[in-house]
């Protein structure tokens, strides 16, 4: 049974020089939006309690707390169901978080990125280092007792020094969970046209990964997935549904969603989504073999991987024996221990390349 759902706001201020996400700076039509998103979820949502609830983006903290709470009513939500907003410092205030409170909006997701004013002005963040200090503050003045902060590792003239300073900042800020993203250049975005100088090499952001999970795990977090730490146990519960490769809802424009053995995306033009916003780009019934696939792909993002003799049991396959060529090719990087299998610290480097010899 579906557990949670994944909400699409496309819409920013400006778009940052990485972003290759759909968005759009078109405000204007956030009103004929919401109300196409509302027709989706009442078309295809079949009413089961929801364990999450994510809002993506985009930047949803440009809804209303008001907007906000009306998608959320659509749900029906387990009492202690976590929901998440993600939000950009520039665009909340202390009134914003007070309102926000009254909702079932309990964790909160922050677009940090850095805390080097010259680095954010140069990437295209709206934001500047003092805003997130004072976005945290009212947060907590609020009540909000599960903040996040996302950073990205690798941005021009970035060095690492600077970004463990970073790190050490965030960790000053008493913040329950720490997400990091290594710089991807993708077609779309601004730096894709406009070549940035002085961006790190692979050499120099494998050392800020390893420096990061150091300082972090120093530090009390507990690293439980590739880009992603927490301390106190609040790791995000949305997230590691994906991982565990479990069905969710994806609404709005160009979420995807995996619902019935059915993996789907939805319109991914905003004109097509308003004129029909239950239209799909893409879906896929999946077979037992491209589940196994996925079960690895994704349970292997965790530190603790995946638990083999559930896999061996659920495909019926012998896992150790089935894929005894890629274990041996990387034994230095993944292991299998106590009926699990999983990275080493420095396997999660190249996970990208041992995860695709998985796939057949």
């Amino acid at each position: 049974m579906v557990k949670s759902a994944y909400i699409h706001i496309p819409f920013c201020k400006s778009k940052c020089h990485y972003c290759s996400f759909v968005s759009f700076p078109v405000l204007e039509r956030k009103g004929q939006y919401i109300h196409k998103l509302q027709q989706q979820i009442l078309k295809e949502y079949n009413g089961e309690t929801l364990d999450t609830l994510y809002f993506g983006g985009g930047t949803p903290s440009l809804l209303t707390y008001g907007q906000i709470n009306e998608i959320i009513s659509l749900f029906n939500l387990n009492a202690n169901a976590e929901v998440t907003l993600e939000l950009n410092p520039e665009t909340v205030d202390a009134e914003y978080f007070q309102k926000l409170s009254q909702t079932r909006v309990n964790r909160l997701s922050i677009g940090s990125q850095s805390f080097d004013d010259k680095i954010l002005k140069k990437i295209g963040r709206r934001h500047k280092s003092a805003d997130v200090f004072r976005v945290v503050e009212e947060a907590r003045a609020a009540g909000f007792k599960n903040i996040s902060l996302d950073f990205i590792y690798g941005l021009p003239e970035q060095s690492l020094e600077s970004f463990v300073s970073d790190l050490k900042t965030a960790v000053s800020l008493g913040v329950e969970h720490i997400s990091l993203y290594g710089l991807k250049i993708e077609d779309g975005c601004f730096f894709a046209r406009q070549k940035p100088q002085n961006l790190a090499d692979d050499d120099l952001q494998s050392q800020m990964y390893l420096a990061a999970i150091e300082l972090l795990t120093q530090n009390g977090f507990e690293h439980y997935e590739i880009s992603n730490f927490c301390r106190g146990g609040k790791f995000s519960r949305h997230n590691v549904n994906y991982w565990k490769n479990q069905e969710y809802y994806g609404f709005g424009l160009a979420a995807h969603g995996y619902v019935d053995g059915v993996r789907y995306s939805n319109q991914a033009n905003l004109d097509l989504y308003c004129s029909h916003p239950d239209g799909k780009d893409f879906q896929q019934e999946l077979s037992s073999s491209e589940i196994l696939e996925e079960e690895i792909f994704l349970g292997l993002r965790l530190t603790q991987g995946i638990n083999v003799h559930q896999i061996n049991e659920k495909f019926g396959i012998d896992f150790e024996k089935k894929y005894s060529g890629i274990l041996k090719k990387y034994c230095d990087y993944l292991v299998v221990k106590q009926g699990m299998c999983h990275f080493t610290k420095e396997g999660f480097l190249i996970s990208n390349y041992i995860l695709a010899d998985f796939i057949e």
